[in-house]
């Protein structure tokens, strides 16, 4: 992912409430929403050229949702896979299976939310590895760190503080919201390590373009009785809608 709102335990109804874009090169393969045949508790889409995902939940109570952090150089493919890391939580089995005993420095830059039952944690690891716990609201990430949010995840988070608001009982409609193409002004120049950005800072929180852009949009939805839903829309390069699934799953509570 490249940008997701997150709503923690903000609301009497929703537990939990996550929405975002994966910005991806349009060439690298990938597989749709899907529930796993092994394990089959865990729904995801599936990075075909690596095998991990970058947004996942699993019925055993856990969710993970992964974003790059832009301003540390080019990624070096010699490096564990951020998506291996989001699979090994999510299924529960693996290498990095335990989150909080993981080496991130294992891994290129990222920012990285996940949940485990009633504990949400935000983690990172440039310049250094953090994991701190989340409070109940409505948190951001997006390729910028996590002590200077880009304007896009501010615009992005206050969509999903209206929708809470507007009392709403359909989270498919939060899909919308993840198509806004509105540009925002240059804050600041590029850090000045950062490799050429496929992702500019001032970017929109939906990127059309034929080389890179944006592949999907998710939401995820929980509510205060362990219903859930996921839904992911895909993309084309040009922008047009190409397919969207949904599928339910029970959350333990």
């Amino acid at each position: 992912m490249c940008i997701v709102a997150f709503a923690w335990q903000a609301h009497p109804r929703w537990k939990l409430l996550a929405i975002g874009n994966r910005d991806e090169l349009h060439a690298r393969p990938a597989e749709a929403l899907m529930r796993w045949d092994n394990p089959e508790h865990l729904l995801a889409g599936r990075d075909a050229a690596a095998g991990g995902t970058w947004l996942g939940v699993s019925e055993q109570g856990r969710l993970a949702v992964v974003t790059n952090l832009s301003g540390h150089g080019a990624p070096d493919a010699k490096r564990a896979s951020r998506g291996d890391l989001l699979k090994d939580f999510l299924s529960g089995d693996g290498r990095y299976s335990r989150i909080t005993q993981t080496d991130f420095s294992d891994f290129n830059p990222f920012n990285l939310i996940t949940v485990d039952r009633d504990e949400a944690i935000v983690h990172s690891n440039r310049p250094h590895s953090i994991s701190t716990p989340l409070s109940p609201g409505i948190h951001g990430l997006s390729n910028g760190p996590l002590d200077r949010p880009w304007q896009k995840s501010g615009y992005l988070n206050a969509a999903l503080g209206q929708w809470i608001e507007s009392g709403s009982n359909d989270p498919t409609v939060l899909l919308e919201d993840l198509t806004d193409q509105t540009t925002f002004p240059p804050v600041r120049p590029n850090d000045a390590d950062s490799a050429p950005a496929l992702e500019p800072e001032n970017s929109g929180v939906f990127i059309r373009n034929p080389v890179y852009g944006t592949r999907c949009s998710t939401v995820v939805a929980i509510d205060d009785s362990g219903k859930g839903m996921i839904v992911e829309r895909r993309y084309a390069p040009s922008g047009q809608s190409t397919g969207e699934n949904s599928l339910a799953f029970s959350w333990p509570i």
